[in-house]
């Protein structure tokens, strides 16, 4: 079933691993943009995915797919095909690899600097002793610079197999030349060995590995968990009324299927028979459900609440609705593939410069001096420790650190690991309507005493506590609240999936639903925006309860924050015409659109996006799903559908939208010290290489400078901390 629609339109998915940075992508697309039966390539770097887009169908897809997986071996690769299983099993064991290095790495460090401690504070330590506590420290910095430096090594290796150059060349190259410098200076019995700088830089940049590693584990489920809106089987209906459970692969358009009460409906189709309400916020992200009854349109995924209903199919499998959320799903992040991290960017500049000036300050010595070869490699590993891109490393996700920290205790959970970067930049935002501006849950707005007697919504309390419709619900909450008794009645009730409630009351027939299962006449029917439920009680008047979802407390003063700051607001929803345009009227929103399936919010948002627009989307429903992973940047709240919460970048807790506008405000201060931040390890690198390619410095103080320059960062990022942040009751 996963393989059938990710190969869907002729694309194939692939995973690759050891993607680290932009250039990456650029040799992967270059490589195979130049096979003629390829039509398009897409690397997705935060999810380690390829999509290949073939030309034409092959009768030998095995073949096909061989051909690429050699292709991308031969530049330092490797491949395979699109597996969820298989995809899961592979990132758990990278995340347990990353932890076991972390963990060595971080045991050695601490051991290290405890026998360096005692070396450099040990004035009167004889030199036995201090060679003694050198050959301690190589022990234990060898095997664990081995295992735990093995990410670092392997990706360096495939990147010089490759000829190419990554941030992990440095780090190997720093590693690998300090330890046989240290070695061979315990060896000859000297004062200072570099074991203690080497395991720190390891556990620093560690550290920063496993945490994208996970960030992007969470990333891999997004598809997965749509899939589990599909069901594995259906009851097919046949002519003599009997019924026979087959896959759903079996099934063929114009074929009727049965859906009993609770089932999830397993094709598109139209409802041929039967009456019942379903649960539509798969397609349109509403909470309130719509009645189905013969001719009406129903989605597969979408779940059957109280009803039998016979069903003709219209789509399958690879077909549906569903399918073509999962298809705009996986466009959507494939769209993100290209995006440039602030860091990687840097790096594609640094790293190659790093060994030319450190190769430039053993020749220059060596050559143009006479204090030969072994003081030379001390200068140019001196070179290397101290433009080892430790600071340039860290000023990204040290900053990412104290932000999400900052985050987290305003009620905001960070997903994306670029996402900080991309909440910074927006200029339009884009909202959802019932759960995201609204809390999803409606309630009663009919006036106390006027429209409504104490005892009729007692009355309809009491007969609505055998029904779990939300309407119903929101009855019983309207009772507690205005603090009116509800007793259930002992009276057999009946409920017509679709229509209502009916009860027998002293002889009196009272029924509860909707103006049609309650008879209600033209002259009755106001002109009402809410949503309704009717009392009618044989010989009374009808009686009309009106609900509404209620909005955020908030909601207008953080609307109105972003309009303030010129940003366009724009309000998306597929609720109906006359519901979305009060509650855009009350926002004081000029732009939004109502009755929005998941393509219409897809369509505006890559419309908007070809226009330069930098997108924030706002959302909560399934439907949104796709539109939250179109976006330049996307927030959900944590009530939403476990779909959408994967979907975007950010999930926000509270009841209220201030948290939106705090975590706008952290990622904008979060960008300013990220640049601070590259122009202190910029700085640090213009005044320390100088002295360190002229000799001026040994090693140790190399290490010491680079460990000084990663404090400088990471104390810049605390400031953060310290940043004010936007209430709502400020406004």
């Amino acid at each position: 079933m996963h393989q059938a629609s990710l190969k869907m339109f002729n694309i194939e998915h692939f995973v690759v691993e050891g993607l680290h940075c932009p250039k990456c992508i650029r040799e992967i697309e270059g490589t195979l943009g130049d096979n003629d039966n390829i039509k398009n390539a897409r690397v997705n770097l935060s999810t380690q995915r390829l999509a290949i887009e073939w030309q034409q169908e092959t009768e030998n897809p095995i073949e096909r797919s061989e051909e690429v997986i050699s292709a991308l071996a031969k530049i330092g690769f490797k491949a395979f095909p699109f597996n969820i299983a298989m995809v899961d099993e592979e990132s758990e064991k990278a995340s347990k690899r990353l932890l076991y290095a972390l963990g060595v790495a971080g045991f050695a460090a601490a051991n290290i600097m405890l026998l360096s401690v005692s070396v450099w504070s040990g004035d009167d330590m004889n030199e036995t002793t201090r060679n003694m506590m050198h050959w301690v420290s190589a022990l234990i910095a060898l095997p664990a610079a081995a295992f735990s430096g093995r990410p670092f090594y392997i990706s360096a290796w495939n990147a010089l197999k490759a000829k190419r150059l990554n941030m992990d060349v440095p780090i190997s190259l720093a590693v690998i030349l300090t330890l046989a410098m240290s070695l061979f200076q315990t060896y000859l019995g000297s004062d200072h060995t570099y074991y203690d700088a080497v395991v720190m830089l390891l556990f620093f940049l560690l550290i920063g590995r496993y945490l994208d590693q996970k960030m992007r584990n969470h990333a891999h489920s997004v598809a997965h968990n749509l899939m589990s809106y599909k069901v594995s089987n259906a009851s097919l209906l046949y002519e003599d009324g009997s019924t026979e459970d087959v896959a759903i692969e079996m099934l063929v358009p114009g074929q009727t299927i049965q859906v009993i009460a609770g089932g999830r409906i397993p094709a598109d189709g139209i409802v041929i028979s039967g009456v019942s309400e379903i649960d539509i916020s798969l397609v349109t992200g509403e909470t309130m459900p719509i009645k189905a009854e013969k001719d009406t349109e129903v989605f597969a995924g979408t779940i059957n609440i109280n009803g039998t209903l016979n069903i003709k199919i219209t789509a399958t499998s690879g077909e549906t609705l569903l399918d073509e959320i999962i298809t705009l799903m996986e466009t959507a992040e494939q769209g993100r593939a290209k995006y440039v991290k602030l860091a990687d960017r840097a790096a594609t500049i640094y790293a190659p410069m790093v060994h030319i000036v450190s190769a430039a300050t053993f020749l220059g010595w060596f050559f143009l001096s006479s204090i030969g070869w072994e003081l030379s490699l001390i200068n140019a590993i001196a070179v290397l420790i101290i433009t080892c891109p430790c600071a340039l490393g860290l000023a990204v996700p040290v900053v990412q650190v104290v932000a999400s920290s900052r985050l987290f205790k305003a009620g905001v959970l960070v997903k994306s690991a670029d996402g900080l970067e991309r909440l910074a930049e927006i200029d339009t935002v884009v909202f959802d309507k019932t759960g995201t501006l609204t809390l999803g849950q409606p309630e009663l707005v009919n006036d106390e005493e006027e429209t409504v007697s104490p005892f009729n919504l007692e009355l309809a309390a009491s007969i609505a506590k055998s029904s779990s419709h939300p309407l119903c619900r929101a009855l019983i909450v309207a009772c507690h609240d205005r603090n009116i008794p509800t007793i259930a009645t002992t009276n057999e009730i009946h409920e017509e999936p679709g229509m209502g409630l009916k009860a027998t009351i002293n002889d009196l027939e009272v029924r509860l639903g909707n103006r049609e299962w309650c008879g209600i006449h033209a002259s009755y029917l106001p002109n009402n925006r809410y949503s309704e439920l009717w009392l009618k009680v044989n010989g009374a008047q009808p009686v009309l309860f009106c609900f509404k979802d209620r909005m955020r407390s908030d909601a207008h003063d953080v609307v109105g924050w972003f309009i303030r700051r010129k940003m366009k607001v724009i309000l998306l929803s597929g609720d109906r015409k006359d519901v979305v345009e009060e509650a855009a009227q009350e926002l004081g929103l000029s732009r939004y659109k109502h009755s929005c399936k998941p393509q219409d919010k897809i369509e505006i948002i890559e419309r908007m996006k070809a226009n330069g627009d930098k997108i924030l989307m706002i959302g909560d429903g399934i439907n949104d799903a796709p539109a939250l992973r179109a976006a330049h940047v996307s927030i959900s709240p944590s009530t939403a559908a476990e779909i959408s919460q994967n979907a975007a970048d950010f999930i926000f807790q509270s009841q209220k939208l201030d948290t939106i506008v705090r975590a706008y405000q952290i990622s904008v201060s979060s960008r300013k010290l990220v640049f601070v931040n590259f122009a202190l390890a910029a700085s640090y690198n213009l005044i320390a290489v100088p002295f360190a390619a002229a000799g001026l410095l040994t090693p140790l103080i190399a290490a010491i400078a680079m460990s000084s320059s990663s404090i400088v960062v990471t104390a810049n990022a605390l400031r953060l901390n310290f940043e004010k942040l936007y209430h709502s009751h400020d406004a």
